[in-house]
């Protein structure tokens, strides 16, 4: 499923960038939502549930918040949302390579739905390497979950609780051990930081004294044995994004 939000103020061209999405997406079978919204302020509205979506078509000339503000804000919540400006000039380059955006759409370009059908090209391409899912048998049932999705795993009297970013932040159970499951997902950015919770290290937004701090700002303690450790790891990651 692909979740798309465009944000611009110009409502010609919203509702132009929505119909080629459109068409994209149903000239290749894609199943979808689009969402609109008429300003920055309005989209950054949603807090959190901003990370629903795949992708996030910017205009970067907006008023009261332009699209560079809004994609810094994205990027306090998650770094795994494709971010495409829109924008009638093309003197944003740096500031666009500081928020990892994917592309730069120049509203005047002629074959401008052919620049669209060549970014989601880009970004499906993408998707298939970077999206990696595992199915997990929960006491609400058999799913198959996004890894990229899951906060934390917490270790409840002999249960394991997931915290995850779907439409909301839900929670799913399954009997087991953090020790087990922290086996099963090596290699996939999980670290463990205390003897009852294993973070997905994309979702730490800093360490403050002696915890994590994550993108839904859920504060997660450290124990002293790992702190070192979890420092280091943490470091390496901000230095390779």
């Amino acid at each position: 499923m692909f979740r798309i939000a465009v944000c611009d103020d110009e409502k010609y061209f919203l509702s132009t960038l929505e119909n080629f999405l459109c068409k994209y997406l149903n000239k290749h079978e894609i199943q979808y939502e689009i969402d609109t919204f008429k300003s920055g302020m309005e989209f950054l509205e949603l807090g959190i549930d901003m990370v629903k979506y795949t992708v996030i078509f910017l205009d970067i000339n907006m008023d009261e918040i332009d699209g560079i503000m809004t994609a810094q804000k994205v990027r306090e919540f998650s770094k795994e949302v494709f971010i495409v400006f829109v924008t009638a000039y093309i003197n944003y380059t740096l500031e666009g390579y500081k928020v990892d955006a994917v592309r730069y759409l120049l509203k005047s370009n002629e074959n401008f739905e052919e620049v669209i059908n060549e970014c989601m090209d880009a970004i499906v391409e993408k998707m298939n390497y970077a999206i990696i899912k595992k199915v997990f048998k929960f006491s609400q049932g058999v799913k198959e979950i996004r890894l990229d999705r899951i906060l934390y795993i917490e270790s409840r009297l002999h249960k394991l609780q997931f915290h995850i970013m779907q439409d909301k932040v839900r929670i799913y159970t399954l009997y087991g051990t953090l020790n087990k499951i922290e086996n099963e997902l090596e290699g996939n950015g999980f670290v463990r930081i205390h003897q009852s919770f294993l973070v997905n290290i994309k979702h730490i937004m800093s360490i403050s004294g002696n915890s994590v701090i994550l993108s839904n700002g859920v504060k997660l303690s450290i124990s002293k044995s790992r702190y070192k450790g979890v420092k280091k790891i943490f470091i390496e990651y901000i230095g390779e994004i």
